[in-house]
């Protein structure tokens, strides 16, 4: 194909945009010298690109109706086989539709993106297909996953097994309730601010965030790639530690993965916890306008039934947990606008995979549909955009800077205890908002509940929620915090407290 080039009203344009004063001739000169790379260009355009491997049949894939669908939590259902054997054969797993499933149609929660059929298999998809489970269907997620409820999304808001009336959580709203309603044994959901752990938290199932880069993000949709987490949601914690070790390790296309180390979690679940020190952090609890006491009791209580199974439990305080949402804010609002929205999912400046087809899919439909977004992305975009353009990335940067040192603050902590402890969220799940209510509460019930799950998107620390009580008819749960890559002590301490309630 040939690339069009240039015109000189449009190089003019651009040197405007760069502060650049070019006379006519210049304009000239450099629409002339741009023929260089404009001939690489069409070369690129002539190769073709690798793209990975799609191992297994698949099935039809569709939309199921309303009455095989009542928590509205399936996008698209299916049945994709895998593997004739392996620790996961037997098990059924629905995928966070921000994942890439070949042949079936993905959305992300997101109007502007619908009709995008994927041509390749996530990396998660592949591996957890090698050991043996079975694919049953995409779970719907929140628009673009920018909200911790579950009303954003362009499908029907998914209801929470519960109570029907109350969100489900985001942004793996639909993940969290097929697993909590028995629908599936398993589920992929995807953690920028908590958004495997809230709606786990919500709908009284198990969540596990693992430390930044153990699972491979490689056919993705990403929000921020220092913030990008993909892990288990599942209704046990045997579960969750034999899907942690079928999609954890590296695979050499995702920037994200450094130095990972891996571990056998099945065989760390000894049951055993006599020693175990737990820090509480008390800054996890009493957030003004948002804790409620009910939550902060279930989750001492818990402590206490640790406590009695052999841990040593304290409170601790770590004050710079207060400032986690502050920082985790900025870098979320510019770093997701940068590559989220004006990177068309993609971005530049980093090694491995890209998915031009998904890039190219999003580009048309967010420029074509933008206003179709959610009030959560909106509200990304003109931030995002104002404070890179005002400050010229000098929040961003000091963000991600206070990143090591919240990091450090953890890091102190655990250097004294093996697992830290807080509430998940401050709060049970809300009442999914009115069709018609105003764009103030839309966004207020996306991104209230986040303060505790959002900093450990921020330092990468491995956390899980572990459900630890009942109160009005609606779950509770706790987060347990670990050493980087020490997601087997978190996935012991939780089955110790998982079979002392069986």
């Amino acid at each position: 194909m040939r690339i069009k080039r240039p015109t000189i009203d449009e190089i003019d344009e651009i040197a405007d945009e760069f502060g650049l004063n070019l006379e006519f001739e210049d304009i000239e000169s450099f629409k002339s010298l741009m023929e260089g790379p404009m001939s690489s260009y069409e070369r690129i355009d002539e190769l073709v690109e690798p793209c990975p491997e799609v191992k297994y049949p698949r099935g039809k894939a569709f939309r199921p109706e309303q009455k095989d669908n009542p928590l509205n939590a399936w996008y698209y259902k299916t049945s994709i086989q895998g593997a004739s054997r392996g620790k996961l054969k037997g098990k059924t797993v629905a995928i966070k539709d921000n994942v890439c499933v070949a042949g079936v149609p993905m959305m992300n929660g997101c109007s502007a993106l619908e009709s995008f059929i994927p041509e390749i298999d996530a990396t998660v998809v592949t591996r957890v297909l090698d050991a043996g489970a079975e694919i049953v269907g995409k779970a719907v997620c929140e628009n673009l996953c920018f909200s911790g409820g579950s009303h954003t999304t362009a499908t029907p808001a998914v209801k929470n097994p519960h109570n029907h009336a109350h969100t489900s959580g985001g942004s793996s709203s639909g993940s969290a309730a097929l697993v909590a309603s028995g629908e599936v044994d398993m589920a992929i959901g995807g953690d920028q601010g908590g958004s495997i752990r809230m709606p786990a938290s919500w709908c009284g199932v198990y969540g596990l965030k693992p430390t930044h880069g153990l699972v491979p993000y490689t056919g993705a949709f990403p929000i921020e790639i220092t913030l990008d987490h993909l892990g288990p949601i599942t209704n046990n914690v045997t579960d969750a530690a034999l899907m942690l070790e079928t999609i954890a390790g590296a695979d050499k296309m995702d920037p994200r993965q450094y130095n990972v180390k891996t571990e056998k979690y099945s065989k760390a679940l000894t049951n055993d916890i006599n020693g175990l020190k737990i820090g509480i952090i008390k800054e996890g609890f009493n957030w003004k306008d948002s804790s409620e006491e009910d939550v902060d009791q279930s989750v001492i209580a818990a402590g206490k039934r640790l406590e009695l199974l052999g841990a040593k439990v304290e409170q601790i305080s770590i004050p710079f947990h207060l400032d986690g949402i502050h920082i985790w804010n900025a870098i979320a609002i510019e770093g997701a606008n940068a590559l989220m929205i004006k990177g068309n999912s993609m971005g530049t400046n980093w090694k491995g995979y890209y998915n031009t087809s998904l890039l190219d899919a999003f580009a048309r439909g967010r420029l074509t549909r933008a206003d179709d977004l959610s009030e959560t992305t909106k509200l990304v975009m003109l931030t995002g955009e104002y404070m890179s353009t005002k400050y010229h990335g000098r929040y961003y940067a000091k963000a991600q800077n206070l990143a090591m040192k919240l990091s450090n603050a953890y890091d102190t902590a655990l250097n004294s205890y093996d697992l830290l402890m807080m509430p998940t969220m401050p709060m049970k799940a809300t009442k999914l908002p009115a069709k018609d209510c105003s764009r103030e509460e839309i966004i207020a019930r996306g991104l209230e509940m986040v303060n505790n799950t959002c900093p450990f998107d921020v330092t990468g620390h491995p956390a899980m929620t572990v459900p630890c009580g009942f109160s009005d008819g609606l779950p509770i749960g706790m987060m347990l915090i670990g050493k980087q890559f020490d997601e087997a002590t978190i996935l012991n301490a939780a089955y110790a407290y998982e079979q002392s309630n069986q």
